[in-house]
């Protein structure tokens, strides 16, 4: 990789390719918790652990969940669903003590109450199903949803008390006020719906919900990807209730085009934007289909606001496809879906090139 390609807000970048036998192929998620990482390899049907950030460019993980060995990636293991098996999973949550995943394409999220300490070590606790054997969508196909149902979760959230779950094919974002502990657990409220039962959508609700994040102040970021836009409510508490309070990407509600319907991206558009992450007093913006990531030193206070800085591409007007990589996509960032920050060390899922970026951040306010 050209590390240049990333700008002058990094440094000391470099990359993590998983198990130098078996690496990473399209990894979507990624998450951080008391020095471990966790990784989604999503493509191959498997989530990663290590105990302690790897420091190479290959290093064997500590724990595999969905597979009970390294070299095994099938569907639901190559047989069928049970409570050590996943499909495609995609979002991570930990504090270092609890584990959540999305486990997309069986339509369910699985709670480990205790970090797995071996490889396919059976989930705990499975919403979005009554057991651990069935993965249809919403119980079934052509079923509307309700308070205990999922369809395609991709996203997921917890503050360590209460939990989000991006309900991603239902246009909708469910909360529980407690990390459930029980099978098929009933949300608490819905976010985007007036009801549970219903999947007809507004334009002033998520549409397309990817992603949740919530900083300590209480600010919630929803990657609204359909629309191509970061929903924000001020204070999260406001989302069961109310339209978001700012959009970035778009000037407003009923606007949806990708990139604004322009011909190059800009510092105010995205294109399948399926991450953010707040970081310090701002928020980084995953623009996908861009690859590229839009910081803003502070939240925004109105819509379709210009970041203020870039990472990923030399300037805001050049996409994911560009000189740089006519012969290849792997001198920069490619696809990434999904960011995270510890302190001012960046993580990047760079998804479209099979690995993750490992990076300082240097001071955002720095020219």
């Amino acid at each position: 990789m050209n590390f240049k390609t990333l700008g002058n807000k990094v440094k000391n970048a470099r990359l993590f390719k998983g198990s130098k036998d078996h690496p990473f192929l399209a990894p979507r998620g990624i998450f951080v918790a008391n020095n471990m990482l966790f990784v989604s390899d999503t493509a191959r049907n498997r989530v990663f652990i290590w105990h302690k950030i790897p420091t190479t460019e290959f290093q064997e993980p500590d724990i595999i969940l969905g597979q009970g060995e390294i070299d095994e990636i099938s569907r639901n293991a190559g047989g069928e669903t049970n409570e050590s098996t996943l499909l495609y999973p995609s979002g991570i949550w930990s504090d270092g003590k609890k584990l959540v995943v999305a486990d997309a394409w069986n339509h369910r999220v699985l709670i480990w109450h205790t970090i797995p300490t071996k490889n396919a070590q059976p989930a705990d606790v499975v919403l979005g199903q009554p057991n651990f054997n069935e993965n249809l969508p919403n119980g079934a196909i052509g079923n509307d949803p309700t308070s205990q149902t999922l369809n395609w979760p991709y996203g997921v959230f917890s503050d360590g008390k209460s939990l989000w779950i991006a309900d991603t094919g239902n246009r909708r974002v469910l909360f529980f006020n407690e990390i459930p502990t029980e099978n098929f657990a009933k949300a608490d409220k819905v976010i985007g719906k007036s009801t549970f039962t219903s999947r007809d959508y507004e334009n002033n609700d998520p549409i397309w919900p990817y992603s949740i994040k919530i900083n300590e102040k209480g600010n919630l970021a929803i990657a609204d990807t359909q629309f191509y836009r970061i929903l924000i409510w001020n204070d999260k508490n406001d989302a069961f209730t109310k339209q978001a309070d700012i959009i970035i990407g778009q000037e407003n509600f009923d606007n949806a085009g990708q990139n604004q319907f322009r011909l190059s991206p800009e510092s105010n558009t995205l294109n399948w934007t399926y991450d953010a992450c707040f970081y310090n007093d701002g928020i980084l913006v995953n623009d996908t289909g861009n690859s590229r990531l839009l910081g803003f030193h502070k939240i925004p206070t109105k819509n379709n606001e210009n970041a203020d800085f870039l990472i990923g591409r030399e300037n805001f007007n050049t996409s994911s496809d560009f000189k740089g990589n006519l012969l290849g996509t792997k001198s920069a960032i490619y696809w990434p879906f999904s960011i995270y920050t510890v302190k001012d060390t960046l993580f990047i899922a760079d998804t479209g090139n099979h690995r993750i970026v490992i990076c300082d951040i240097k001071n955002i306010l720095e020219l």
